[in-house]
């Protein structure tokens, strides 16, 4: 493979709205009983995107900072792939926008579309991308990932699920985060558990049971496919202590503890030394469970939170910063758990191994597993860390009132599908440098402006005399 290893990911750059709404706060206001989202759900806040943020902004936002933080050449990209469920167009995809950056330098030689199917198709980007340059069609330029979503649902039960993000992960040879591509196990099936069939919505339709039980089934039978071939490859069985973090896919946070506990019942079904005495003890009850009847059992549900409860906090509760304090992020979910690794942890991950379960509804589901390492700046995990700068961001958001959250969401929905209108254009709770949109023309053409940091207002002061500044504003 001409010397090519460790591929994986180089670098990582987040980001998420400024807006946000605190889930103790909304439960007040929904009428629920106190605790239902913050205990019940294990959430604390959840951003969402204001009337001149999307899906696209949030994209262009984070691929200009993780080019600028990381001192990348935009003409070292060689394929862009961009993982969404959030239908902007039927037929143009996200990435084609993203193709404006990449355009002023020149750079249009970029393969790389949308991959599509709910909160999986940011796995599929990154896998596309991670193959591609293992691959014979590697030209030497990077692969760039870009997952993006805004998550929201009609009134109801669901809708304290929501959130919004975009990350953007750089993708080469000599990774800091590199891939155990012989790791790897999926499941895949045909389940009405979560989908969106109506193009006039941007609402789903969610089937929350079947969809708990789904992700759940799914997780065991990818766990089973990825022992089986790390016991083949290795000669040892495997087992939770064989990896320091496990990084799920977070709808909410409820489901995470749930999941861990999940792998800890599989261990002791297996019959893995992992699993101490005492554990044994409490589970027993439950070793003759049909797959079905322990999917239903509260009691299990219960006993395997509990025994598995030391190991989450020590290889799972680092992954949850950031989908506790934004929600759901569909596609950006499981990157933003493995960022909140990489965040609290980055000092101690040299020679690490992160096992990480990717999923979306419908169903599609993925277990891989990360090998890490220090790298070298400015693709290092110290740089990684500090470039994702999660505390400040977090604690420089905006906590919005739950009526102006329900506000935003009514003229969402019927600006959904929309044309010829303009935004508020406000800006003022937007960080520097955040892409924005101004209008939708009678044709459903979008478009962009850049709030201004200090290197764009010096670039306009230098071309003050008439000429173009900015050429994501003229709709190119």
């Amino acid at each position: 493979m001409d010397g090519r290893k460790d591929v994986g990911i180089l670098a990582m750059d987040i980001y998420f709205p400024p807006t946000c709404v605190l889930q103790e706060s909304l439960e007040a206001h929904d009428g629920a009983s106190k605790g239902k989202y913050t205990i019940g759900l294990g959430q604390d806040c959840m951003a969402f995107c204001s009337e001149v943020e999307d899906v696209i902004s949030m994209s262009m936002t984070v691929v200009t900072s993780l080019l600028k933080k990381y001192k990348v050449d935009p003409k070292l990209i060689g394929r862009l792939e961009v993982g969404s469920e959030t239908v902007i167009d039927k037929s143009k995809s996200i990435k084609t926008w993203l193709m404006q950056i990449f355009e002023e330098c020149g750079n249009t030689d970029i393969e790389g579309v949308d991959s599509s199917n709910a909160c999986y198709g940011g796995t599929a980007a990154l896998l596309n991308c991670v193959n591609w340059v293992e691959s014979n069609s590697w030209d030497g330029r990077y692969g760039l990932v870009v997952c993006t979503d805004s998550a929201v649902y009609a009134e109801g039960p669901a809708r304290p699920t929501g959130g919004a993000a975009a990350i953007a992960m750089l993708i080469g040879p000599n990774a800091p985060i590199a891939f155990e591509s012989k790791y790897k196990a999926s499941h895949m099936a045909h389940v009405y558990d979560f989908y969106k069939p109506d193009l006039a919505s941007e609402y789903p339709v969610v089937d929350g049971k079947l969809s708990q039980t789904c992700y759940l089934m799914a997780l065991d039978s990818c766990y089973r496919q990825f022992c089986k071939k790390y016991e083949k490859l290795a000669g040892k069985q495997f087992s939770i202590s064989d990896a320091d973090y496990f990084v799920f896919h977070s709808p909410y946070n409820k489901l995470v503890q749930k999941s861990f506990a999940r792998l800890y019942y599989n261990d002791f079904t297996r019959d893995c030394s992992s699993v101490d005495n005492d554990a044994k003890e409490k589970l027993q009850p439950f070793s003759n469970l049909t797959g079905e009847e322990s999917y239903q059992s509260r009691d299990l549900e219960k006993a395997s939170q509990q025994v598995a409860k030391p190991l989450y906090d020590i290889k799972v509760q680092p992954s949850t910063l950031l989908p506790k304090q934004i929600g759901n992020m569909y596609t950006a979910s499981l990157y933003a758990a493995l960022a909140s690794v990489l965040y609290n942890k980055h000092a101690s991950l040299d020679d690490q191994r992160i096992v990480m379960f990717s999923y979306g509804s419908g169903l599609t589901s993925t277990m891989f597993s990360l090998k890490l390492n220090n790298g070298q700046d400015p693709f290092s995990l110290s740089n990684i860390a500090s470039v994702l700068n999660a505390t400040e961001k977090l604690e420089s958001r905006h906590m919005t009132l739950p009526e102006k959250f329900v506000e935003t969401l009514k003229l969402m929905e019927h600006r959904y599908g929309a044309k010829d209108f303009e935004t508020c254009k406000d800006t003022s709770l937007l960080p520097p440098g955040t892409f924005y949109l101004t209008r939708v023309d009678s044709m459903y053409r979008r478009f962009y402006e850049r709030k201004a940091d200090e290197e764009i207002a010096a670039a306009k002061a230098k071309y003050s005399n008439g000429h173009a500044t900015n050429g994501y504003a003229n709709g190119h």
